[in-house]
């Protein structure tokens, strides 16, 4: 069960705060712009370990006292990090073994966060002892309302290729597997003669020759995410000694391949995700929208907290594109929209040094009076106002499949084609969902699919005979279900699944994949219907499907494009290629599965329902009118009789009344 911190207004608002960087004087001015703008809420001390036990053993948390009672004071309340994501160099120092070990077998040089080896016991033993410290000493300050474990879990050292990994990597599989004819049937290891004879011949993927096996891969991806749980839970666990305050630790969801955050969830009390913006892609505000609905995905619907996003420019893309005015105010109410509780930033204020100095914050290096600085300041009253909507739901009637283990398999070396981007494919169907005003979940294929009028896999490469079977029930059952190509291939060992392709989907689907046909770099093939296929065909062979799309042209011409089964109460549906316009398609397809939306309204309007709040937000310049709203505007305090009127570039959320 989620457990949201208690604040004394609405959604918190505020973000990172280090007061360590700046001199006394600088945090009572602080305070007062932090009053200002609304702040109520702070992340302190995430990285300042350095300062809190400036030698091993040596502890001073005399200037932590004073910046907490001076928040206290000042109605700012608390999230209360342990800095255990970036140790001292005198732990680096006293202990070398802890050191972390790149994939060549390097050792990483010092000066950076994460510079540690995940699997070290002398680093889960320093960083209990830090963290004991804290909650003991600050576990009933009035300021502190929650606890913020670590920083970014597998930001720079998800992996770790030491000796000390690698025994904790074969003690892992010893508990996975139990048996060393277990781990050789799983991994396969007849192919090529690889048969492990005892634990200690098995190897880490440090610097890998070509071929490795993908079992051992996918195991050893499996084994990291653990490693970094098993830190996080030694932490916790001190925590909850002393605290029962909220704990979490910030997730880069749908950024950070190496983490699977359906493994994560479990152990957090709230979910809470980092989100910064891609600056020069097209289209980011989509972007942006699909890692909400994940990240409220992953909290398993519950509310959600936007740890970390930017005012402006980040410091770490290759052209740091500032937010054009009033984007801010669209990116944080956009996360509200999809389900946070939080519009939290990195950071309050700007660094003048380190490598994230020209990283945006909340006040910039020009200071108060800053465009920028304006804009924080409305966006807090804009907060305020949307006390009301915390604690809302979001509801779907679309969910996209997303596993985590799926992307990695998919990805490994010797697929068919290059192309083949587990991204690439779930972004395609959230957009083109997106633009057609449809509200999605995401969901494990394994998860109860049974709210949903409509499930879309467009990237289930892997997909145990479990989820297959789950799939089937969703369709039985009166359920919509829609695939893409390359889906259902290969089990949890990344094992083909026997007989025919799509294995685990074959059923469901009513059609067999004879062969494969990868296109080209740049080629295409024209499909019936007006649609254009990239990067995918494949000998399509129906089996209780009927054809709805034909290829009409390239090695599968005249055979199935796109596909439609009746199976028990509902339909499954399977798309051969990659059509480079999904829209129509989904439209037809959304229209059979009876999934309502809005019609009629341009696709720059994001519109999203979350409880009895309807957030309209105008991404394009043109103001847009949507019928049917009634209800009282909360940013502007106009009522709205029957519809609404949106300028461009700006917000509207419309209260409904009460009934």
């Amino acid at each position: 069960m989620h457990r949201y911190p208690v604040l004394p207004e609405g959604i918190a608002y505020g973000g990172d705060y280090n007061p360590e960087q700046w001199p006394e004087e600088t945090w009572h001015e602080d305070v007062r712009l932090m009053r200002e703008a609304g702040v109520n809420l702070v992340s302190l001390g995430v990285f300042a370990w350095g300062l809190l036990e400036p030698a091993e053993g040596v502890y001073d948390f005399a200037w932590l006292d004073r910046v907490l009672d001076l928040l206290q004071e000042n109605g700012i309340k608390v999230n209360l990090a342990t800095p255990t994501a970036s140790p001292p160099p005198w732990f680096r120092r006293a202990h070398p073994g802890a050191r972390l070990v790149d994939q060549q077998g390097r050792v990483v040089s010092g000066g950076s966060r994460h510079g540690f080896c995940p699997s070290s016991p002398e680093y889960a033993r320093a960083a209990a002892r830090i963290t004991e410290r804290l909650a003991e000493r600050y576990a009933t300050h009035p300021a502190v309302v929650m606890w913020h474990v670590h920083n970014e879990y597998g930001w720079a050292n998800a992996a770790c290729y030491c000796e000390v990994s690698q025994e904790h990597f074969r003690r892992w599989l010893r508990e996975r597997y139990g048996t060393l004819e277990a781990l050789n049937a799983a991994w396969g290891t007849t192919f090529w003669g690889l048969r492990h004879g005892a634990w200690d011949e098995i190897e880490a993927p440090r610097n890998p020759a070509p071929g490795l096996i993908p079992a051992l891969q996918l195991d050893f991806q499996r084994f990291c995410v653990e490693a970094h749980i098993e830190l996080f839970r030694a932490e916790r666990e001190v925590i909850r000694r002393f605290s029962d305050l909220p704990v979490t630790t910030n997730f880069m969801i749908a950024n950070c391949k190496p983490m699977d955050y359906w493994r994560w969830a479990a152990e957090v009390d709230v979910v809470s995700n980092d989100h910064y913006l891609q600056a020069e892609r097209p289209g980011n505000h989509i972007e942006l929208a699909m890692c909400a609905d994940l990240t409220r995905s992953v909290a398993g619907g519950s509310p959600w907290m936007l740890m970390e996003h930017s005012t402006g420019a980040v410091n770490w893309q290759p052209r740091n594109l500032a937010k054009r005015p009033g984007e801010m105010r669209r990116n944080s109410l956009a996360h509200v929209a999809r389900g946070s509780d939080s519009v939290l930033f990195f950071q309050w204020r700007a660094s003048r040094f380190g490598a994230e100095k020209f990283h945006s914050a909340m006040v910039p290096h020009a200071g108060p009076d800053s465009r920028l600085w304006r804009e924080v300041v409305a966006l807090g009253r804009d907060v305020r106002r949307l006390a009301g909507v915390r604690g809302g739901r979001v509801a779907a009637e679309v969910a996209i499949l997303w596993d985590w283990e799926s992307w990695w398999a998919l990805e490994l070396d010797w697929r068919p084609s290059v192309d083949l981007d587990f991204r690439e494919r779930v972004e395609a169907y959230y957009e083109a969902l997106w633009r057609e005003h449809v509200t999605v979940d995401f969901a494990h294929p394994g998860a109860d699919l049974s709210r949903y009028k409509l499930v879309v896999a467009p990237s289930a490469y892997l997909l145990t005979q479990e989820a297959g079977k789950n799939l089937r029930r969703h369709v039985e059952s009166g359920g919509h279900l829609l695939v893409s190509y390359f889906s259902g291939i290969a089990d949890e060992h990344d094992t083909i699944h026997p007989g025919p392709y799509p294995g685990a989907l074959r059923d469901v689907l009513g059609l067999t994949v004879e062969e494969f046909h990868p296109l080209a770099e740049r080629a295409s093939v024209p499909v019936s219907g007006g649609l254009t296929g990239r990067v995918w065909s494949e000998r399509v062979r129906p089996a209780g499907a009927r054809a709805v799309r034909t290829f009409e042209g390239g090695p599968d011409a005249g055979h199935p494009a796109v596909t439609q089964h009746d199976l028990g109460e509902g339909v499954a549906w399977y798309v051969a290629t990659a059509p480079g316009d999904l829209r129509g398609l989904l439209a037809e397809v959304l229209d059979a599965a009876g999934v309502d939306r809005p019609r009629g309204l341009p696709d720059t309007l994001e519109l999203v329902r979350r409880g009895r709040h309807l957030f309209l937000i105008n991404h394009g310049e043109e103001p847009v009118t949507v019928e049917g709203v009634t209800g009282v505007a909360l940013l502007d305090g106009r009522a709205c009789d029957g519809s609404v009127t949106v300028p461009g570039g700006d917000v509207v959320v419309v209260a409904a009344p009460d009934r």
